[in-house]
């Protein structure tokens, strides 16, 4: 929360749930990152939040991109930055797409397979590649493991593959969870990176990079170590496991650059309770899961929320959305606290809602229009 976000919610009233994004908060998180890790370039993960104004900051700050899709390879370029600052960083590609992201210049490209790599051969010859090898993401709010990324001893013949046909194999890359708390989660996976580096130099191919993947976390109801944290446990495991020969690193936040930047207001809809002696009321929002905080999937982000009654008496609530669904239910197993004089009407700010927010809005699902978004 910031007096720039306040400020602007107090002087334009309007109807329906809205984000509200500092960019001066994304600068600072920029900067920060910069600092921690000065020899790490910084790709930004575009789907954390692609609005152009964000996506124009970072690239005129110096950021490279991190995208998911063809789509926002051309919202990245569209901010300013030049091809050789993008990775197409999904493993899960159409052959057509990788030729159109190699048409638009990109050449640095995510694999964990060898049928992946074939596409490459096929659609972006003398591309660079590198291959995602699955972690442990224990510690993670947001865990992403199985979908993607290859066990180790895998790596090195997907890499083997890829130099054989041609391509660069640049490198490795793994995630050790979204909204990751622990900073020393990221020591296994660089052990097996390490031991995948001297595998593959015994057979004459030398990598060159390790993408550490995002994780990096935003502050949400729980406290989080700061970034230099992370950099300080990230270094002391790549000096323990590569010695005097570390490579190239990058980093892919997004969470952790725009997450803390931005603040949904949202209004309450209804207060109910299901019976006569239930002690649990239900408080009905004019946001839910399919307006945008699908991040609540489980409850495993829990956002704090803020109210002007804060200060006061609270009881044990349930908090839903507004839509005919009977899943868009946003936290039951463990009841938010709320005040006991929130009423029907009343603003609320969610607040850390920066990333994973608009893009997973619906597009109309019930006639709700998209979260609207404004960035100041």
């Amino acid at each position: 929360m910031t007096e720039r976000i306040l400020q602007f919610l107090r002087s334009r009233r309007e109807d329906g749930p809205r984000l509200v994004l500092d960019l001066d908060v994304v600068r600072e998180n920029y900067a920060a990152f910069a600092k921690a890790l000065p020899d790490t370039r910084v790709f930004y993960a575009v789907k954390a939040n692609p609005d152009p104004q964000v996506l124009k900051l970072l690239a005129e700050l110096g950021s490279c991109f991190d995208t998911a899709s063809v789509v926002e390879i051309e919202q990245a370029l569209a901010s300013g930055a030049s091809a050789d600052r993008i990775s197409y960083g999904n493993t899960i590609k159409k052959e057509r797409d990788i030729q159109r992201a190699y048409e638009l210049g990109v050449r640095l490209f995510a694999v964990d397979c060898e049928a992946e790599v074939e596409k490459l051969a096929r659609a972006a010859p003398g591309a660079k590649v590198f291959c995602r090898i699955l972690c442990d993401s224990t510690g993670a709010e947001w865990p992403l493991s199985r979908k993607f990324g290859c066990a180790a001893e895998l790596a090195s013949r997907v890499l083997e593959h890829a130099h054989r046909l041609g391509l660069t194999a640049m490198g490795l890359s793994f995630h050790v969870g979204s909204q990751q708390r622990n900073p020393r989660m990221w020591d296994g996976a660089l052990k097996e990176a390490a031991a995948i580096f001297r595998d593959l130099a015994e057979r004459g191919i030398n990598l060159q990079m390790v993408n550490l993947g995002g994780g990096f976390p935003t502050k949400y109801v729980k406290n989080i170590p700061a970034v230099k944290v992370y950099a300080q446990a990230i270094l002391h495991s790549l000096r323990r496991h590569f010695g005097n020969h570390i490579p190239e690193t990058i980093i892919e936040p997004g969470r952790g650059m725009v997450g803390n930047a931005g603040v949904i207001e949202a209004e309450v809809v209804l207060i109910a309770r299901k019976s006569g002696n239930d002690k649990v009321k239900w408080v009905y929002l004019d946001i839910g899961k399919f307006n945008g905080l699908a991040e609540t999937m489980d409850e495993m982000i829990r956002y704090p929320i803020r109210t002007t009654f804060d200060g006061g008496a609270t009881e044990p609530c349930v908090i839903a959305g507004p839509t005919c669904d009977s899943v868009d239910v946003l936290y039951e197993r463990e009841p938010y606290l709320l005040p006991v004089s929130l009423e029907i009407g009343s603003k609320v700010l969610i607040e850390g809602t920066g990333a994973y927010t608009t893009t997973y809005s619906s597009i109309g699902f019930n006639g709700f229009p998209p979260l609207k978004s404004y960035v100041i």
